[in-house]
Order: C-alpha cells, then sequence, then structure tokens
C-alpha cells in the first residue's frame, strides 16, 4: 500500500494562501492536513470556517481537518459542509467518543482519532475498528516547527500490534516533527500517513520537498 505525504497548511505562508494550495494541488502531496485550533485545548488558535471554506474551494485533494478543539461535536456538521473528506478529533476532547465518531461517519466524512504525546495506545482498544485513521502527535500540540518526540516510534508499533490483532482498517498516521530524517523510521515502525510542516514550507523548494519525501517512504 503506498504512503501519504499530507503537508500541514499551518506552515503555509497565509499571505499566499492560494499560491501554497496550488503548489500542494501540483505536487506529489496525497492530502492537505488543515489543523483547526481555538485557543483553549491548545493555547494557540490557527484558523476557522472561513479560511478552511477558502483553502477547499481551490483543493483538488483529500482535505484532512484535525480538530484542536474542545467539544468538537458542535461542528461536525459544519466541517462536512466545508468539505472536510476526514475528521480527526482528540480522545483527550470527546467525553463520549464512540458517539462523536458515529456522528462523524454520518455526517458523510471518515474519522480519526488523534492522541497526545502522553497519551497510551491503549485507550483506542475498544474503538479501533470504528476508526478510518489514528493521528499520533509526536510533538505536543498547539504550535508548529516543535522537535520530534523519540518515543513515537514505540506508540507506532503498539498502534500497528492493535490495528493487526483487530483487523481494523485503520491508517496511521504522524503529525509533528516529520522529515526526511525520521521518515523511513516511521513508515518501518508502521505509518501510513506523514504529516509535514514547516519541512516542506519552511524549505527552498516545497514542490521538490514533497517528491523526495515521498520516494523516501514508498
Amino acid at each position: 500500500m503506498e504512503k501519504l505525504v499530507a503537508p500541514s497548511i499551518l506552515a503555509a505562508d497565509f499571505g499566499n494562501l492560494q499560491r501554497d494550495v496550488e503548489m500542494v494541488n501540483n505536487s506529489k502531496a496525497d492530502w492537505f492536513h488543515i489543523d483547526i485550533m481555538d485557543g483553549v485545548f491548545v493555547p494557540n488558535i490557527s484558523f476557522g470556517m472561513p479560511v478552511l471554506k477558502a483553502i477547499s474551494k481551490h483543493a483538488n485533494k483529500t482535505i484532512d481537518v484535525h480538530l484542536m478543539i474542545v467539544d468538537p461535536d458542535r461542528y461536525i456538521n459544519t466541517f462536512a459542509e466545508l468539505g472536510a473528506d476526514i475528521l480527526t478529533v482528540h480522545y483527550e476532547a470527546c467525553t463520549h467518543l464512540h458517539r462523536t465518531i458515529q456522528a462523524i461517519k454520518a455526517a458523510g466524512m471518515k474519522a480519526g482519532v488523534a492522541l497526545n504525546p502522553h497519551t497510551p495506545i491503549a485507550v483506542l482498544e475498544d474503538i479501533i475498528e470504528d476508526l478510518d485513521l489514528v493521528c499520533i502527535m509526536s510533538v505536543n500540540p498547539g504550535f508548529g516547527g516543535q522537535s520530534f518526540i523519540e518515543n513515537t516510534y514505540k506508540k507506532v508499533s503498539q498502534l500497528k500490534h492493535l490495528i493487526e490483532f483487530t483487523s481494523s482498517k485503520c491508517k496511521i498516521e504522524i503529525d509533528g516533527g516529520v522529515s526526511d530524517q525520521n521518515a523511513n523510521k516511521l513508515i518501518e515502525a508502521g505509518a501510513d500517513v506523514l504529516v509535514a510542516g514547516s519541512f516542506v514550507f519552511k524549505s527552498d523548494n516545497p514542490t521538490e520537498t514533497i517528491s523526495n519525501l515521498k520516494d523516501i517512504i514508498n
């Protein structure tokens, strides 16, 4: 199965957002990864519905929306209407996670769950078969450009084992500090999707950087 690259729009140039969206469209990238932050669940505020609507208008690849917000249930249908193909909520933000996952699927999207670095894989045992995606945070959520947490490799291996044990069809996504230095090791541990923000958008040639990352992991 082909491994995927999802450039994180959080690291794009917001003054030239359409240009950067078109760059991703024309690159070897597979998905757009879009972080929505509320300043409550995480200390930062990124962007909200109007910006996602603008991105959706130009994006012609899968839109992977990662909600770092409290009470995500309130906005599930809104994100479906705005063009999200995959909606990922944080385990730590959902009191009734099973209900939230079912609501995401009922709205016509694929459902994902994100885990903060301190949250163990075991919390997913009772829901893994319902998920399309698990996003392992390899940095503490809230800001781009952070250093990769080394314990991530172990968590990916544990999650891969759980997926195989339950015959889940779930993909493993890694978000935070991904680069050409750790991409191969993440794939070997079991990852399917690599989110890359600063590594792509702060490079001299983002299109080439995406292409090189694709070549490394496939």
